[in-house]
């Protein structure tokens, strides 16, 4: 006989598996599937190329799940500062200024997903259904039964797709997207430099595309270059030390001395928006959801807000006798979420837009507002808490609110 849950989330990376954490302690029967296991970390190896800028909602997100000791734990860098600039100067953006510690975290995407499966195993309700992968998917409106590769079978009354861009949930229960690519890709550089690093990071606009530095802990960074998919290539190509006269050539001098480069990736930009983000019976979040471009960085931090949100809705339809795979509750998930996502996607589309354009008039306009935003600190005090996820249409688990029914 086939087991059955009340939820299947596919996909325990970091947006699935907070999803697990978000509906650990309750009464509805969970299952997640991952494909594998990240490796074992250990605190004297070296930093991952994958690496998300966490903000003040994704870590209240992980207190209230009680994840952010096994982060912080194993490795994270906080940054306390951010500037913007094209030209010679730009807004400086301190955590301070809004009595804050930091401005959010730099932190391995392995490191998170660790802290979240780590947590995820201490469940009652919530099984972690590892390593596997789904062989067949027979999506119905009243159960959905999952087949694996390993041939166990699963019944499930909601699937949650939290399996990434290529979404097989999203294609297989026919939920279509929007989606096109941008003309250029991006090369992620691991770097050691001399001096240990600062409290900031920082993006530079220059014609051929953004600049930027994270800070990592010690005397890392990670370094990330935008640039023309044949460009990237050409780079990526390069031996480290032919790579590394380029890298220092082209970057501003804040970037300061590097001794090594130890690490190279890339990957190309995209942009995807799902149509709907359920339907009876599936809900999509995260990448599964919508891409959006990485110049914030706030791919992860909405990913993660869809899966606070998703839990929320259905603990509450749960708690008062509602069928959490029916498309009455599930729509209260999209209509908090769908618009939210929407706007960041197309400030960010802006952003993107304006600051790859070399027309006069734009670049003027550009700087002029980037010297508004520097001088006019009402304004950016406004954007900062925005970003930092510490204002706007929140759940309560980014509010350190508790979802669980009492």
């Amino acid at each position: 006989m086939d087991k059955q849950f009340d939820v299947i989330v596919v996909g325990g990376g970091m947006v699935g598996a907070t999803v697990g954490c978000a509906l650990g302690d309750t009464s509805l029967k969970v299952g997640v599937i991952e494909q594998s296991m990240p490796a074992a970390f250990k605190l004297d190896q070296p930093h991952d190329l994958r690496v998300s800028a966490l903000s003040k909602a994704s870590q209240a997100i992980f207190e209230s799940l009680a994840v952010w000791p096994g982060i912080v734990e194993r490795r994270a860098c906080p940054y306390k500062r951010m500037r913007v600039w094209e030209l010679n100067d730009g807004p400086e953006f301190r955590s301070q200024d809004i009595n804050q510690p930091e401005l959010g975290f730099i932190v391995e995407n392995r490191v998170i997903q660790l802290a979240l499966l780590e947590r995820l195993q201490g469940f009652a309700n919530v099984e972690l259904i590892c390593p596997d992968r789904i062989a067949k998917i027979d999506y119905g409106s009243g159960l959905t039964t999952i087949e694996l590769e390993s041939g166990r079978q699963f019944k499930t009354r909601l699937l949650v797709a939290a399996d990434g861009g290529n979404s097989r949930v999203r294609q297989t229960v026919g939920l279509g997207v929007n989606s096109w690519d941008y003309a250029q890709h991006a090369l992620v550089i691991y770097i050691e430099t001399d001096y240990e690093q600062q409290d900031i990071t920082w993006q530079r606009f220059v014609p051929s595309g953004p600049q930027a530095f994270l800070p990592l802990t010690g005397r890392f960074g990670s370094v990330v270059w935008y640039n023309s998919p044949d460009e990237v290539r050409r780079l990526k190509a390069l031996p480290k030390p032919l790579l590394l006269a380029e890298l220092l050539a082209n970057f501003p001098d804040c970037l300061g001395s590097v001794g090594q480069i130890l690490g190279v990736a890339s990957f190309p930009l995209k942009r995807q928006h799902a149509l709907s983000y359920v339907k009876t019976g599936v809900a999509l979040v995260g990448d599964a959801a919508h891409m959006i471009n990485p110049l914030a960085g706030q791919g992860v931090n909405i990913g993660l807000l869809d899966a606070a949100t998703l839990a929320e809705v259905l603990v509450a339809g749960h708690h008062n006798d509602q069928d959490i795979a029916s498309l009455r509750v599930l729509q209260r998930y999209e209509d908090l979420r769908r618009g939210e996502n929407l706007k960041m996607m197309n400030v960010m589309e802006v952003f993107y837009r304006v600051f790859s354009n070399q027309i006069a008039p734009l670049r003027l306009l550009r700087n002029v507002g980037l010297g508004f935003a520097d001088r006019f600190t009402p304004a950016r005090h406004k954007v900062m808490r925005h970003a930092m996820g510490l204002e706007g249409r929140l759940p309560k688990l980014a509010k350190g609110e508790s979802i669980v029914e009492r």
